[in-house]
């Protein structure tokens, strides 16, 4: 996942809104992600239209570990949110558990599906957009 130079650059992630209509935001390698990175990761993904909601796509590679208060966070369950629906991409043991936990245990209250490959997600979080 290329990082644009307009990205938000947080303590544990960068983020930002693709020319395709669908927020990306990217796990910075090694990243022990705790509540208030998941809250400053959902002001900037909020914040990019406050009219519309929009897919995203969250790059998981490479997260060290997520507290169990940030997953709960990540839900969306009881809070507004601008957010359609969530790829995950994964590609390590980790960022698998992470994921897999994320699905099963909170259960995200938007569809959320695991990927490998980005194209993938990108396609499937397509269908999502409002035009």
């Amino acid at each position: 996942m290329n990082i644009p130079e307009n990205a938000h650059s947080l303590r544990c992630y960068f983020t930002w809104m693709g020319e395709d209509g669908i927020a990306r935001t990217k796990v910075k390698p090694g990243s022990e992600v705790v509540l208030e990175d998941a809250q400053e990761n959902s002001v900037v993904v909020n914040g990019f239209y406050v009219d519309r909601k929009f897919p995203l796509l969250i790059d998981a590679r490479g997260i060290k570990s997520i507290t169990r208060d940030a997953r709960n966070f990540f839900t969306t369950n009881g809070r507004n949110t601008n957010t359609l629906a969530f790829a995950i991409l994964i590609d390590s043991s980790v960022s698998k558990v992470v994921g897999n936990f994320f699905l099963g245990i909170n259960k995200p209250a938007v569809p959320t599906k695991l990927f490998s490959d980005e194209d993938s997600a990108v396609e499937w979080l397509k269908k999502f957009r409002v035009k």
